[in-house]
């Protein structure tokens, strides 16, 4: 768990050093000015500190807020352009706990903070973390908005749609959401179920045969990975697709979907809507849910 330590200086200053999820402990004499992020989610986090401008480049996959499409580009998170970064001049790089570059870039004397949200509370922690490290003082004000936006989300759905099993398909392979991610603890938090348990892992590579054989009665992908989604093998037979109770979504709304930092309460809203437009009711005298209606911006 990344922490913070203050330390006094003989100049009167104050050091303060961050350890970050990898257990390295990194220290800074004042709050970086230069950053350089390898991780979609930590710009976003970033950029909702209301801190954009100290980013200076970002990896391949950043582009949300906008803005960060006008900054150079310095590789992907597993595989970034060393010699880019090092140009850069940053203050601190912010990289996931699973790239392979950290220890190059320490090497070569940059200061590197990894940090890799995988659940809520690793988001929260994430926020505070950054918030602190660049000296922004309302980071608990944001979580807290977010956590409300998700509480809300899961007020919205009609009751009826409780008992809603879900698979929710992160990537072709397929790569779903488990119980234990972001993504999943989102799923529960607005009541249904998902078919993939947490002993699975967070983000597991399935059997496809262990989604026909569970059977759920909705579906959720994004729009770059549905393709030939419903015409898989055993897939006629699943609810979901022979009801066509399945919301694929658009590039932009996966994005907020899969991404763990501040626009999670938007995904929260994303499935909410998805699950009020297909899911079965099963509520006494509900009425039956739409079968021609999608959701905003969702294709069928």
């Amino acid at each position: 768990m990344a922490c913070l330590v203050l330390a006094g200086m003989a100049d009167g200053a104050h050091a303060y050093e961050v350890t970050d999820d990898r257990g390295v402990t990194v220290s800074f004499t004042q709050p970086p000015q230069r950053v350089v992020s390898l991780l979609p989610s930590l710009a976003e986090t970033v950029c909702e500190l209301g801190a954009c401008e100290r980013l200076v480049g970002v990896d391949r996959y950043s582009n949300y807020p906008a803005s960060l499409q006008k900054l150079p580009q310095v590789g992907g998170g597993l595989d970034p352009n060393i010699e880019a970064i090092v140009a850069l001049r940053p203050d601190v790089v912010l990289m996931a706990v699973s790239s392979r570059a950290s220890d190059h870039l320490r090497g070569l004397g940059l200061k590197v903070v990894a940090l890799e949200p995988k659940t809520h509370a690793d988001v929260q922690r994430v926020m505070l973390t950054i918030g602190t490290l660049l000296g922004v003082p309302d980071a608990a004000k944001i979580w807290r908005a977010i956590d409300a936006g998700v509480s809300a989300a899961a007020q919205s759905i009609p009751p009826g749609i409780k008992a809603t099993r879900v698979y929710f398909e992160v990537n072709q392979g397929p790569y779903a959401a488990g119980e234990s991610s972001f993504i999943g603890e989102t799923l529960t938090r607005l009541g249904v179920k998902n078919i993939v348990p947490a002993k699975f892992g967070p983000f597991p590579k399935l059997n496809p045969e262990f989604i026909v054989r569970a059977n759920p009665d909705l579906i959720m992908a994004g729009e770059r990975n549905a393709a030939g989604l419903t015409q898989r093998p055993g897939w006629q037979s699943v609810r979901a697709v022979r009801e066509s109770r399945v919301c694929i979504f658009a590039t932009e709304q996966a994005n907020t979907l899969v991404r763990p930092g501040p626009r999670m309460a938007e995904g929260a809203r994303l499935m909410a809507q998805c699950l009020s437009d297909k899911a079965p009711r099963s509520a006494p005298g509900a009425k039956p849910a739409p079968q021609a209606r999608p959701s905003p911006g969702a294709k069928l």
